[in-house]
């Protein structure tokens, strides 16, 4: 049986569209019909009091369809508002790509009518692709249309670059985030036993207000977790044992009995049936749960407690935290260089929280640090080679068909029906290489503590580098050239010389199988992430299941999610990447992608906006980075395209396309070399005030402007008026273009920043001149009216000296919070147990059933 040549198959894709559709629509209405009951898991940002008043949002309409048109015209301080830095540059990132792919539409208005006009021949979506190109002066036209093209995204890249840049430091330079403890504190690592001394370290700083060494005590450490071990085993016991009780009162009074004594708990629950724990071991016998923990905690308490007025004696690792009085001086630190020695005093981290710290990478040596790294890339290089053959098995299975040539007992698939042949080279291989990639951020982030990464933010960066690596090997190169080489086969048996050649021809045929992958991802993804069959599972079913104390149940409701950038950015870069590799190669990818980004898009700004809360704040890192890793995509189309060009000698288009490619890489570089520094840092000129007097949210203190050049006697008066006059008129403007909720003068942002002088007089309303002028209509002060007000009021901020010790340093005593029950046995409980563990049954009681629920929050 003859199989046609062409591998992007009408059938297939068509298949796959459908039969994601169906999915698509199955998902969605499923999400309108059970959106405005299950609020809990659909909207519960707006419909409960989980998160602060300014997280809050205003509840979605309950029109089945205009939520979308809601969530489409919110402005930018919302989505930043609501979704911090991290989430609003990642829909950024996905609504940018969507409108650029849009655009790029127009690069059909000459590719495809050159691409389908008198070419090979080929059938189906190939006739519009660049494999159907018969005469090589037609390759001017792919070489001119990419110069432009890629052209245009490199402009975009450098465009989101300076936005990026500009909006870091707006928000950096905030009261709300000036202030934050967490950006007055650096971490330094590798540091020499001569400065492990607190005083040494204030001879090298201005400013210090505390330094933390971390210190480790494993004993003091494994009494804490222990401690709060058996803690949590006395909440249980006493929530099981006053669930028996009433269970065992509302029988009594169906039967209309009477237990006696009504305040006794052992009227209700013999002695023999409460809980029970084995002492020592599995082998050991089994005591009274109870009365067990009444021992050992008083024990361990005094234990911990004295281990803890000890910790100073610790033995001191090699880093150190230094909180500094304001921004100012934490940058400055963290922006010099301390030691005169290779490898000490660094590296050096800011915006670090303390319940982010990574603390058993703390006592890292220099050596160590390189050695580890070092393993940590050979085995994550390692299962890159080692991952490429199951992944290249799902590439076969895309172009099965092509082996049947050779394979004869394969042939039984060619005589599956039409939808069943679609699914079996369309859905199942999409679906599996989905599944294999799945897998793999569990161990990247277990390499990434292996090679020390000091804080949950750092692992995530390292995550996304290395997971895109495996994206862009394992799921397109391997992918595609498998693809391609399965499409092929027979010929390159009868030809082996032709291998080179007949691969680059049939390279733009594998595009099918990521048409078919963007279409999984913009349907069935999109559909899901509405849907969130996984968030239903954990809450109404896993958690009926296994929350069997308040405290369980509490945590259940209130717990909401949040999204691992580290893996959720490279999986969208990486689609972006694919669609630009085939955007010349073959078009007509970028209707599919235009679409599954703006698919993506509603799904995931519904999601990020009003069910998920923020992770750990990597104060929108990953952005740049899944830009500079875009320009992957930018490279392998053009290196693609010279290959074709080469295999069709069109020496002309040759040439002009390898000026095009050495285009990008001189773009790049300098790119790189422009924005490198400046992407994490905060500039002195967003810190300290136009005024050179004033104080500001990052920084108050003395000023030698003040002292040597404001108190000259020397300073003409026509000078100083003019410069008075300057800065009152920039802080009139921006008083009338910030959004504020406070009164002026309480407001320390509207003090002008150096940084807030970098405008240019450039009224234009015109699309075009705004999108080509980032520096004008990007810069630090036109961004700045994107800040949501609440960033204009500083937050409160305790002053706690154990705040960057390890936790198990100041770890008090957990609390245990049991159900408050109508004989008054909770009471009773909570007077016997109150001198030995805080405890409480406020906020929680048991209903008409005799399910515990919970009425507020925790008190303790």
């Amino acid at each position: 049986m003859e199989v046609a040549s062409s591998s992007t198959s009408t059938s297939t894709v068509i298949s796959t569209l459908v039969a994601n559709f169906v999915l698509f629509s199955i998902f969605v209405t499923c999400f309108l019909i059970l959106r405005l009951k299950f609020k809990r898991i659909y909207s519960p940002k707006s419909s409960f009091d989980l998160v602060d008043e300014e997280k809050k949002p205003e509840p979605l309409p309950k029109d089945p369809f205009r939520w979308v048109y809601i969530l489409l015209t919110k402005p930018d301080s919302f989505i930043l508002q609501q979704a911090g830095l991290d989430g609003f540059f990642f829909l950024r990132y996905l609504k940018n790509f969507a409108t650029l792919f849009l655009f790029g539409l127009l690069t059909y208005i000459i590719l495809l009518p050159i691409n389908a006009s008198n070419g090979m021949g080929n059938e189906g979506f190939d006739q519009l692709s660049i494999a159907n190109v018969k005469h090589q002066q037609r390759y001017y036209a792919h070489v001119f249309v990419g110069w432009i093209w890629y052209g245009c995204v490199i402009f975009v890249i450098y465009r989101e670059l300076f936005f990026y840049n500009s909006l870091k430091n707006v928000v950096l330079s905030s009261p709300k985030y000036a202030k934050k403890l967490s950006s007055r504190t650096v971490l330094f690592q590798g540091v020499p036993d001569s400065l492990l001394d607190e005083k040494q370290i204030f001879k090298l700083f201005s400013g210090i207000k505390r330094i933390y060494v971390a210190r480790t005590n494993r004993k003091l450490e494994a009494k804490v977790q222990e401690r709060a071990a058996f803690v949590n085993r006395l909440e249980i016991a006493e929530n099981k044992l006053l669930k028996m009780a009433v269970k065992s009162k509302l029988k009594a009074d169906k039967k209309g009995e009477v237990l006696e004594p009504v305040d006794d708990i052992r009227a209700y629950v013999p002695e023999k049936k409460r809980p029970r724990t084995k002492k020592g071991g599995f082998f050991s016998k089994k005591v009274d749960t109870i009365r067990f923990c009444q021992e050992k905690i008083p024990e361990l308490d005094v234990e911990v407690k004295q281990l803890q007025k000890k910790f100073r004696h610790s033995m001191p690792l090699n880093s150190i935290f230094v909180e500094f009085e304001n921004q100012y001086y934490a940058q400055l630190a963290y922006q010099s260089t301390l030691h005169h020695n290779p490898m000490r005093m660094s590296p050096a981290y800011i915006g670090i929280e303390p319940s982010d710290i990574q603390w058993s990478n703390m006592r890292i040596f220099w050596w160590e640090r390189i050695t580890r790294k070092a393993l940590a890339l050979a085995a994550l290089v390692a299962s890159i080679i080692f991952w490429a053959i199951p992944v290249a098995f799902v590439g076969v299975i895309s172009n099965i068909t092509y082996l049947t040539d050779k394979l004869p007992w394969l042939r039984w698939i060619l005589n599956l029906p039409d939808q069943l042949y679609g699914i079996v080279t369309g859905i199942l291989p999409t679906a599996m290489l989905a599944v294999l990639m799945m897998l793999l951020p569990m161990f990247i982030r277990a390499m990434a503590k292996i090679a020390g990464m000091p804080s949950y933010q750092s692992i995530e960066l390292y995550t996304q580098n290395a997971y895109f690596g495996f994206l862009m090997v394992n799921g397109f190169l391997v992918t595609a050239l498998a693809s391609s080489a399965t499409a092929t086969v027979t010929k390159i048996v009868e030809q082996p010389t032709s291998a080179m050649s007949v691969l680059a021809t049939n390279l733009p045929k594998s595009s099918n199988f990521y048409i078919s992958y963007l279409t999984l991802q913009g349907l069935s993804v999109a559909g899901a992430s509405l849907f969130q069959v996984v968030g239903l599972f954990l809450y109404y079913i896993l958690g009926y299941i296994l929350d069997n104390t308040v405290r369980k149940k509490w945590n259940r409701f209130s717990g909401l999610g949040t999204i691992a950038w580290g893996t959720v950015f490279p999986l969208f870069t990486q689609l972006a990447s694919i669609t630009l590799v085939y955007s010349i190669i073959s078009p007509l990818i970028l209707v599919f992608a235009m679409c599954a980004f703006f698919l993506i898009y509603i799904a995931y700004c519904h999601n990020i906006t009003y069910c998920f809360i923020e992770a750990p704040d990597a104060r929108g890192q990953h952005y740049p980075r899944a830009l500079f890793q875009t320009f992957t995509g930018i490279y392998l189309g053009q290196v693609c395209l010279l290959g074709i060009f080469a295999v069709g000698e069109g020496w002309g288009p040759i040439v002009l396309q390898a000026i095009g490619i050495g285009a990008t890489v001189f773009i790049h570089l300098n790119l790189n070399h422009a924005f490198d520094h400046l992407l994490t840092v905060v500039p002195i000129d967003c810190m300290r005030a136009l005024d050179g007097k004033s104080s500001t949210p990052s920084y108050s203190g003395p000023s030698e402007y003040q002292t040597k050049i404001l108190n000259r006697k020397k300073q003409s008066e026509k000078e100083y008026l003019k410069e008075k006059k300057e800065q009152e008129q920039i802080k009139s403007d921006l008083i009338n273009n910030t959004d504020v909720e406070a009164n002026v003068d309480d407001v320390n942002t509207l003090v002008p920043l150096l940084a807030d002088r970098d405008f240019k007089t450039i009224e234009s309303k015109n699309p075009i001149i705004r999108f080509i002028r980032p520096d004008v209509f990007l810069n630090y002060r036109h961004v700045k009216q994107i800040l949501p007000a609440t960033y204009n009021i500083e937050p409160e901020v305790s002053d706690d000296k154990h705040a960057y010790d390890a936790p198990f340093i100041s770890a008090k005593i957990p609390g245990v919070w049991i159900p408050k029950d109508s004989m008054g046995l909770s009471d009773i409980e909570s007077q016997r147990l109150r001198e030995i563990v805080p405890i409480s049954n406020e906020n929680a009681s048991f209903n008409e059933k005799g399910k515990i629920i919970f009425l507020g929050t925790p008190p303790n």
